[in-house]
């Protein structure tokens, strides 16, 4: 049930590249989309550090992106980068509609030329599940679940067609083996599994036993398993010890997005870099809000900054002072100001190095 490469070294195993359709992945360690989150400055980041495979837009409204097109706007700003940044990318879109899942997904195959079109099932916020019937919702309707995948591979050959979905709605009703076996019978691609239900939205642990059992119910795609993977160490004991194909990383690359380097390092078989100083880190936040304010202006990319800042200060001595005066910023100014004095700094020299790459460039 594993995935390790017949000629690693002994005592240090290297995990094979995933491959979804005709897309090789390599490292397999992908870069989850996250509403409000992973847009294209996060992506930068991410991808000047390395050590993702895939990259991930924010999950798309697939009947807004229907609505826009009808009026002939401007598309979606969760699409911001998609059509000149490098590939592989990866677009998630989200609706209960076959037919206009189908219409977005052809849209972004042929204008977009994205890599993968993922399909959301796993979204347990309220707006998405109750109000649109969408996202984790779809979990009580594995049916319309198969009937939405069959139509989107159909519309977007040959480019793959992905599932990202939950364990089921509830503790009590675990669903995720039969629904296993329809995402692949539809002819989707690959299948990813957060391991938890919709009602533990991201409260306690996540199941990755329950990951493990989907394995055997799945013949022809690949699994990736997802939920709780804050450490390099852990990304490596999803491969040998529970078996999967590949690995999506979620909240914790907010606060360090070098962790998707740190992980591959492992999947080589070689050390973990070091985390950046502190200092580094406060370079790497002021350039992140350099490149949202280019793109949506000093006011609006101010305020759209604070949640990015909060997650960059996370688990930091002097963490919860920072966020409560970050949290009021609305200019560069105030952005600036509060950064110096308030952000963590090192206490000591660094003897901490920055992970392998282009990513030092962050730092500068």
């Amino acid at each position: 049930m594993t995935t390790l490469s017949t000629n690693a070294p002994a005592g240090r195993p290297q995990i094979a590249p995933l491959v979804i359709g005709d897309l090789v992945v390599d490292p397999p360690i992908l870069q989850a989309p996250m509403a409000g989150f992973t847009n294209y400055a996060f992506r930068q980041i991410v991808r000047e550090f390395g050590g993702s495979g895939l990259l991930a837009t924010e999950m798309v409204n697939a009947k807004g992106f229907v609505w826009l097109d009808e009026q002939e706007a401007e598309h979606p700003d969760r699409l911001w980068g998609v059509a000149d940044e490098p590939r592989p990318l990866a677009v998630q879109i989200w609706d209960n509609d076959p037919e206009t899942l189908a219409k977005v997904g052809r849209r972004l195959v042929e204008d977009y030329r994205v890599s993968v079109v993922d399909i959301n099932f796993g979204c347990p916020v309220r707006q998405v599940t109750e109000k649109a019937h969408s996202g984790s919702y779809l979990l009580r309707e594995p049916d319309r679940m198969g009937r939405i995948i069959e139509r989107v591979v159909e519309a977007c050959a040959p480019t793959p067609v992905t599932a990202k979905t939950r364990l089921g709605c509830t503790r009590d009703k675990i669903v995720i083996h039969d629904v296993a076996q329809i995402v692949e019978g539809a002819g989707a691609a690959a299948l990813t599994v957060h391991g938890r239900t919709a009602a533990d939205m991201f409260r306690g642990s996540a199941d990755w036993e329950t990951i493990a059992s989907i394995k055997p119910h799945l013949k022809r795609i690949p699994l990736i398993g997802n939920g709780d993977l804050d450490t390099p160490e852990k990304v490596l004991e999803a491969f040998t010890h529970f078996g999967v194909d590949g690995v999506m990383i979620a909240r914790a690359s907010l606060g360090k997005p070098w962790l998707f380097a740190q992980a591959a390092a492992l999947l080589r078989g070689e050390p973990a870099p070091l985390e950046p100083s502190l200092d580094e880190q406060r370079r790497l936040m002021v350039r992140h809000f350099g490149l949202v304010v280019d793109r949506f202006g000093e006011q609006k990319g101010s305020v759209l900054m604070r949640k990015y800042a909060c997650c960059y200060a996370q688990g930091r001595r002097g963490a919860r002072e920072f966020r409560k005066h970050v949290a009021t910023i609305r200019s560069s100014e105030e952005f600036f100001a509060v950064v110096e004095r308030w952000f963590p700094s090192d206490e000591l020299p660094s003897t901490g190095r920055q992970p392998t790459g282009s990513g030092s460039s962050c730092t500068a």
